[in-house]
This record gives structure tokens, C-alpha cells and sequence, in this order.
């Protein structure tokens, strides 16, 4: 329980300086900024592989033990690496959703910051849950592994099916149903989430739809996304750390990608060959009880996802 505790306090002294600190005024982040935040992240992420050498391999506090699965040390560091790299490059279709979402409802930039934030608490919050169920589940019933392999299997399917996205924010079932409890200002009130309403009610601004439709969205994405973990390792430790620094390094990443996703069209490929792998496996390896190495998925998935990123840059050279 010490070690859940302690990484959440890391995650959310983290999470206070970003907002409390270094981002307190609203502002326009600029591509720069972007990129310094996300090359922070990402090291931050790094950083942590090597924790998770360390503690597996001298069982730090129990890692190892009664925290998380037996592994050595350099196992349980490229499964970490190749968790977070599987759940980083899925979450590049959420990055085109949060574009879509926030120009619906006519963020100004300088204030989109702000929904992404509390968005990434809420994230970390259903991510945990949702984690934790599968955990269970993988735990008591192992047919489970092979319904996360159709899951996966059935996302890449429609992903290469699946043309330029629809989203319709404004037929999202929990936003309409808000909408039936309180009233939604016009305009945005600065960085206010709920404003009074004519002096005496409660009122929600477009900014706090915003975020409802962010966080929802997020969830469904978790759907697919989660499966796809539970494809790399079932330890809870390993699948909610990677998962995590996943999520925080997505903020900023939107601000880097999101006027850019048009450059990046055959990243896509990548990620459908991506999920259909990890789908194969828990459908075929799984039952034949075939263990690959660990650098084998990692190695993979980094050749599968580069390849797609430079296919991209050097076609949108032409």
C-alpha cells in the first residue's frame, strides 16, 4: 500500500507544480513550451524504467513480491518501456478527438491548458478503476485474456475500416444529461468551470462541457486501450505506471501534435499492425502458454510505429 501511496504523491506533486507553478496564469502554449514539457515528461518516464529495474531486481518494499509479479529486474524495465510506448502511441487518435472537441466548442488556446489538466485528473482516477477491474478479472479468469485479444482485434479492424472521424460532442449522453440539471452560460467565463447563474443558480460554462466531453471520451478510449496493456504483462504495477506517465505525457504532446495530425496520416498503419499483434498474441502464444522475450514486443513496436512516422514525414515531403 506504501508504494500505491507514494507514486500517486509523486504523480500528484507533479501534477501541483505543473498547474500551481509553472502554468498558475492562463496562456497560449506555444509549440516550444510544448515540446520542452513533453521532452520532460518523456524523461520523467524513462527515469522511472530504471526505478523499475532496481526495484524488481533488489525487491525494493516489496516490488516484486507482494507488489506486482516475480520478474527480473530487466524484464519488468522493457515491459514498463514497451507498456508505455503502446499506450502513448494510442492515445495519438485521442489527440485528434481533443482537437476536434475543443474547436466545437471554441476553446481559446490559453484556456485549453486547463481542461487538459483536470481532464488528466479525472483520467488517472477511471484509469485506476478500470485498471484494477481488469486486474481482477485477468486474475480469476483467464478466458479473459482471450476477450481482450477479440477487443483489440475488432479496434484495429475499425480503425482500418473507419475514414475521417465523426465526432458529435453535443449528443454525448452525459452531457445531455447535465444539461437537464443545470443551465450552460453562452460564452466562456474566463477559466471559471461553473459561474452563478442570473445571481441565484449554478451554471455551467462551456468550458466545463468541454472537459465532461473530454473525460468521457477518454473512457471510451480506455476501453481499447487498456486491453492492449494487459496484453504486454498482467502485473497491476507495471500496467498502472506505464499507463499513467502514458496519460500525463499526452497533455503536452497536444499541444506539440495537434496542428500537425495531418502530417502524420500513416501512423495509423502502424497502430493497426500494432493492436492486431498484441491481439495475435493473447489469442494464439496465450493458450500455447509461448512466452516471447521481452525485447522481442519492445523491439516491435518501435521498428512498427518509427517506420510509420517516417513513412509519414518523408510522403508529406512530396
Amino acid at each position: 500500500m506504501f508504494v500505491w501511496i507514494g507514486f500517486l504523491l509523486l504523480i500528484s506533486i507533479f501534477l501541483a507544480l505543473d498547474l500551481g507553478v509553472f502554468n498558475k496564469d492562463p496562456h497560449k502554449i506555444s509549440t516550444k513550451e510544448a515540446l520542452r514539457w513533453t521532452a520532460l515528461w518523456s524523461s520523467l518516464s524513462v527515469l522511472f524504467s530504471v526505478f523499475i529495474y532496481f526495484a524488481y531486481e533488489r525487491h525494493w518494499l516489496g516490488i516484486g513480491h507482494s507488489i506486482g509479479l516475480p520478474s527480473t529486474g530487466w524484464d519488468a524495465a522493457l515491459t514498463y518501456l514497451t507498456g508505455y510506448i503502446v499506450e502513448l502511441s494510442l492515445s495519438l487518435d485521442n489527440v485528434f478527438v481533443i482537437a476536434v472537441i475543443f474547436g466545437y466548442f471554441h476553446i481559446p488556446q490559453k484556456y485549453q491548458h486547463r481542461v487538459l489538466f483536470w481532464g488528466i485528473l479525472g483520467a488517472l482516477f477511471f484509469r485506476g478503476v478500470m485498471i484494477g477491474a481488469g486486474a481482477i478479472l485477468v486474475q480469476q479468469f483467464d478466458w479473459i485474456m482471450y476477450v481482450f485479444g477479440v477487443i483489440l482485434l475488432w479496434t484495429a479492424w475499425k480503425m482500418y475500416k473507419s475514414g475521417e472521424e465523426e465526432i458529435h460532442p453535443e449528443n454525448n449522453p452525459v452531457v445531455m444529461q447535465l444539461r437537464k440539471i443545470l443551465p450552460v452560460t453562452k460564452n466562456i467565463r474566463r477559466e471559471h468551470f461553473f459561474v452563478k447563474w442570473k445571481g441565484k443558480t449554478i451554471a455551467m460554462t462551456p468550458l466545463f462541457v468541454t472537459l465532461v466531453v473530454v473525460e468521457t471520451t477518454d473512457i471510451m478510449f480506455a476501453f481499447d486501450s487498456i486491453p492492449a496493456i494487459f496484453a504486454i504483462t498482467k502485473d497491476p504495477f507495471i500496467v498502472f505506471t506505464s499507463n499513467i506517465f502514458a496519460i500525463l505525457g499526452l497533455r503536452s504532446l497536444y499541444f506539440v501534435l495537434a496542428s500537425m495530425l495531418d502530417k502524420f496520416e500513416y501512423v495509423k498503419y502502424s497502430l493497426i499492425i500494432i493492436l492486431t499483434y498484441v491481439g495475435l498474441k493473447m489469442l494464439i502464444l496465450h493458450p500455447l502458454h509461448i512466452v516471447l522475450p521481452e525485447w522481442v514486443s519492445l523491439g516491435f513496436i518501435v521498428v512498427v510505429l518509427g517506420s510509420g512516422i517516417l513513412y509519414s514525414m518523408w510522403k508529406d515531403r512530396d
